[in-house]
Formats: structure tokens, sequence, C-alpha cells
């Protein structure tokens, strides 16, 4: 199994990260932060005679290394109940990337996947994040990728995610899964 793992907080050791790499400990992962790359906006394109334009920005070459993976996990800090604006302005590029000549069959390409979400937030995200929970759900979907399953983990302050019990048994089942 080819694992990578997306990160789209923009903490340094940020609470979801520090529960993803609780999970993923001791297993080979490749881990790309996008916020250490410019990915620009999508420009809707969609209707354009011309198509999508290339945007020159990192997010060709983040996607290149993505499809070479079977599993996914995003790992995300749940943002006004949702995913982070990174995480997410990423995702809204695959609209681009659908219809790119870089990427042919990237729906396909993607289908072939399976993913998981790990998040964390301060505000009852067991509850909160499940509308964020459900977003991926159906981006998934759509995409034809398996969605495997998902953690929620509590922590607001850097290192609250440490007291998070519950969340850290997951990531550690988790990581049983993977191995």
């Amino acid at each position: 199994m080819s694992i990578a793992v997306i990160y789209g907080g923009t903490r340094e050791q940020g609470n979801t990260e520090t529960l993803t790499k609780h999970a993923i400990q001791g297993i080979e992962v490749e881990e790309i932060y996008l916020k250490n790359h410019t990915i620009l906006p999508i420009i809707d394109m969609r209707h354009d005679p011309k198509g999508f334009q290339n945007r020159n920005d990192d997010y060709n070459a983040i996607m290149e290394r993505i499809l070479e993976h079977d599993t996914l996990i995003f790992a995300t800090p749940i943002y006004w109940y949702s995913m982070s604006g990174t995480m997410k302005n990423f995702i809204d590029r695959w609209s681009h990337s659908m219809r790119d000549t870089n990427f042919p069959d990237f729906k396909n390409r993607m289908s072939t996947k399976g993913a998981y979400v790990i998040a964390v937030g301060g505000d009852s995200p067991s509850i909160k994040g499940l509308p964020m929970i459900e977003q991926f759900k159906y981006i998934f979907e759509f995409m034809g990728v398996e969605f495997k399953g998902y953690i929620i983990g509590k922590g607001n302050q850097p290192g609250d995610i440490h007291e998070d019990k519950v969340a850290l048994y997951q990531a550690a089942e988790l990581r049983n899964e993977l191995s």
C-alpha cells in the first residue's frame, strides 16, 4: 500500500498534524504540506471555449505526486465547521484536473484510491465536524474514491490533542489498519 498524507493546516506541529503523525507512526508515507506550496484559487473556466488555463503554481506537481499513491489521508483542522481554506482551495482545483490534458483520465485515476480524513477542532468537533465529514464523503463519492473512515479529535490550543484519548486510540487503530 502506498500512502500520501495531505496536510491542510497552517500551524507548525498543530493538533491535526500531531494526531495524524500518531496514526502514521512507523509507516512509510509521503507527507505533503499544502502550506509549503503555492496553490492559486481556481478560475472557473468550465464554460469557456478555451477551457481552464494553467495557473503556473505548484498544484500540478502536487497532484502528480498524489496520483502515485493508492491511499490518501486528508488531514485538516476544522475551521468554521469545515475543512481549512488551504484544503478546500486544493480540492476546488480538481475541477481543473478533470479537464486538463496533463491529467488524462483524472477522475478514473482518482477512483482507484481509498481515502481517510483526520480532523481536529475545538468546538464540539465530534458533532459540529460532521458536516465537513459529509462534505468529504460527497467529494469522494463524486470522484469514485472509496471513503475508508475518519477520525475527529478535540483540540484548540497547541498540544490539546494529547488529552483526547479517544482520538489517539482511533489513530492507533488506523495505524494498525494501514500497517
